[in-house]
């Protein structure tokens, strides 16, 4: 992170506290946050005059093409909900609760990230009960967590395993919990406490902020994420999240 900052930043920062590292992690990731906006909002203008260009190709093309740009769409959406998540970190954030069914939460995801996974030969397992009570969250932040941790499973496994996805409420009824197993290689016990740290990461592929991402949004939502290397193998993050309204998490 250290070294990260001081590139980035042109300054050495290892004598600084710890919440002056954030503070400047956190104008870092503003200023990178504008840095994609501009060409986001350019490929976002350009794949609807495409949209208005197919318009004169046959049925059978613009039928081919309605999926694909239904994707597009929605990534590109995405991508702008990771933008104004960064923009929210320098400075108050806010959460626009209101009652968010996991259930199709986590479907959309699983199928969003599926053909990803196949092409690595990973399956996606979902495991739900039959009924899962409504959960006060902010549905876009909350779909970025999940999408975060089901591609930290898939990259932990890299080719031909499992990744599945369970939901869950406890005894008490008051914590729904979304748990994301993999059966990678697991993390190693002297690395769990530094793994939400930004820009630590354990992958070749990985940047170092998605788990921290994660940790964010949840915490902002008055919950709490934990990590552990199940007795059969690979790692499972577990995302609990109150079903109550906290005011903590309410910006």
């Amino acid at each position: 992170m250290e070294k990260l900052l001081a590139k980035a930043l042109g300054q050495d920062v290892t004598k600084l506290a710890t919440q002056e590292k954030q503070l400047l992690l956190s104008r870092l990731l503003a200023r990178l946050a504008h840095e994609i906006r501009n060409p986001l909002s350019s490929l976002d203008i350009h794949v609807q005059l495409l949209e208005e260009d197919l318009g004169q190709a046959t049925q059978q093309v613009r039928e081919k093409a309605a999926g694909r740009f239904e994707i597009i769409h929605g990534e590109l959406h995405r991508l702008e909900n990771i933008v104004k998540h960064f923009l929210s970190l320098a400075g108050p954030s806010s959460l626009d609760l209101q009652p968010v069914e996991v259930t199709k939460i986590v479907a959309h995801v699983c199928e969003l990230l599926r053909p990803e996974a196949a092409v690595r030969g990973i399956a996606i397992v979902v495991t739900l009960p039959d009924t899962l009570p409504s959960v006060p969250a902010d549905p876009g932040p909350l779909t970025q967590a999940l999408v975060n941790l089901v591609i930290n499973a898939i990259q932990a496994i890299d080719r031909d395993g499992r990744v599945e996805v369970i939901a869950r409420t406890d005894e008490t009824g008051e914590i729904l919990s979304i748990e994301v197993c993999d059966t990678g290689p697991g993390i190693p016990s002297e690395k769990q406490s530094a793994i939400f740290e930004p820009f630590f990461t354990t992958k070749a592929e990985g940047s170092g902020l998605g788990l921290w991402i994660v940790q964010q949004i949840i915490t902002a939502h008055g919950g709490l994420v934990e990590v552990s290397n199940p007795a059969n193998g690979g790692a499972a993050f577990t995302v609990h999240l109150p079903l109550r309204k906290k005011e903590n998490a309410d910006g």
